[in-house]
């Protein structure tokens, strides 16, 4: 899986496979949100707030593990 660096102020860098959204953060912890659809990872990196769009259409839908 690519992770892709993304201009933001607290994300770092996002990645998607097979359904799994990866989010890692400038803090260094990296979450896997599962069942997203390849049409929410769209939107997510072509939005101009990836932390927005992450709070408003992300987090609290989809169910997450944090991997480290």
């Amino acid at each position: 899986m690519n992770m892709i660096p993304v201009n933001s102020s607290n994300i770092s860098k996002i990645g998607y496979e097979n359904g799994t959204l990866y989010v890692e953060f400038k803090t260094r912890s990296l979450y896997a949100y599962n069942n997203v659809p390849i049409e929410v990872y769209n939107a997510l990196m072509s939005a101009s707030s990836h932390g927005k769009y992450l709070a408003s259409h992300i987090k609290g839908l989809y169910s997450y593990q944090k991997l480290y």
